[in-house]
């Protein structure tokens, strides 16, 4: 309906869930898995949020116009447990929760995603710019993650 997509577009994070690794993602990024939805630690982050998760439908959608209902119901349900473990986990004191829809909307990657943050008392999210942090320093947030999701009721 209001899509943006380049002709030919080539989505990364359809790459990503069908095995692909980049400069930016790698298997050790993955925090959850299932048929429909996959979670992960993102490549591209805020200075006093780092190890903030990117939940995704493995099935290509856009954005909120375009994604289905039992789609949307499966990402937020993934979103919810994400949100459970970084606040379990990360010893912060909240969750922000983000969805992009459009250029307008501040969406940059023509997937239908949701970004997951620990917030901080103090922490400026909505102040600072994003910075790209390599796969050593996302490396013990995903172990954090994953360890705590083995172990989750």
């Amino acid at each position: 309906m209001y899509n943006h997509q380049p002709e030919g577009y080539v989505c990364p994070f359809c790459g990503f869930v069908a095995g692909e690794t980049t400069k930016f993602n790698n298997v050790n990024d993955w925090v959850y898995r299932s048929d429909d939805v996959s979670a992960f630690i993102a490549p591209g982050t805020w200075p006093n949020n780092r190890g903030h998760v990117i939940v995704i439908p493995n099935k290509h959608y856009e954005n909120i116009y375009d994604i289905s209902e039992t789609a949307l119901a499966e990402v937020y349900k993934v979103v919810k447990t994400i949100a459970i473990a970084i606040r379990s986990t990360y010893d912060c004191d909240g969750i922000t929760i983000r969805q992009h829809n459009e250029p307008a909307g501040d969406q940059d990657l023509w997937h239908f995603h949701v970004h997951v943050f620990p917030r901080y008392v103090g922490d400026e999210l909505h102040h600072t710019g994003r910075i790209f942090i390599d796969a050593e320093e996302r490396a013990p947030y995903a172990k954090k993650l994953r360890d705590y999701l083995k172990t989750a009721p």
